[in-house]
């Protein structure tokens, strides 16, 4: 793309009609968060069930006092060595992030469903603290549409995304809501593909950039993406 070079006033003419068109977007993105805080609530009734570092643990549990908790559908299979390259640039956001979520009564919680001791190992090589367990022997990872039998991924169905999409791999990526009220715990919300954009402090910042993502001559969009450590 060509730009033009112009004079300051020409400049701040056209920045003050784009700031108009992004105060526009502001207050539509707050409107279509009212709606998705608004949705209804599915109360969970499955047992799920988690390894910890504490040993076993229900979805409730994973609340650990508080009373919303969002969780990272975290790319990690049960043969494979690592993590998924994408979600490790998502979950880069997230420690800096956690004291002011727990200040929001929220709790993140990192889900895969690689036996524990190789999850616990990965983090350790990327240097984090969060919490992540492992979903491993239950359902979980299915229900909420981010593991996908053999079976599924042949028959080629739309099963991600709300069940609009196809995938095209046994693990896929997403981030679920939920909320606990006594004992009871409600699923609020999952958001999948692009919708994750919306949680990666890192991307945003790209889009204020001159070149911004840069991402366009590029097979797919995250193909330039590494693990912390391998850049």
């Amino acid at each position: 793309m060509s730009h033009r070079v112009v004079s300051r006033d020409q400049w701040r003419e056209a920045r003050r009609a784009l700031l108009a068109e992004e105060k526009a977007f502001t207050k539509a993105r707050e409107a279509l968060a009212a709606k998705r805080r608004a949705l209804p609530r599915m109360r969970i009734e499955a047992d799920y069930r988690f390894t910890t570092e504490d040993g076993e643990a229900t979805l409730g549990d994973l609340f650990a006092g508080h009373t919303q908790l969002l969780v990272q559908h975290f790319m990690f299979g049960p043969g494979w060595e690592a993590g998924c390259p994408s979600c490790s640039f998502w979950a880069d956001q997230v420690d800096r992030a956690a004291p002011h979520l727990a200040q929001r009564d929220i709790r993140y919680v990192a889900v895969s469903r690689a036996p524990l001791e190789r999850l616990l190992a990965y983090r350790e090589r990327m240097g984090w603290r969060f919490p992540w367990v492992s979903s491993l022997g239950s359902t979980f990872n299915f229900d909420f549409g981010v593991s996908f039998t053999s079976e599924q991924q042949e028959s080629g169905e739309p099963l991600y995304n709300h069940g609009t999409a196809t995938f095209g791999g046994e693990e896929a990526p997403g981030v679920s809501a939920f909320l606990r009220e006594g004992e009871a715990v409600f699923h609020t919300y999952s958001t999948y593909a692009r919708g994750l954009d919306l949680l990666n402090g890192a991307y945003h910042w790209m889009d204020v950039a001159p070149k911004g993502r840069d991402e366009g001559g590029l097979p797919f969009a995250q193909a330039w993406v590494r693990r912390r450590d391998e850049y």
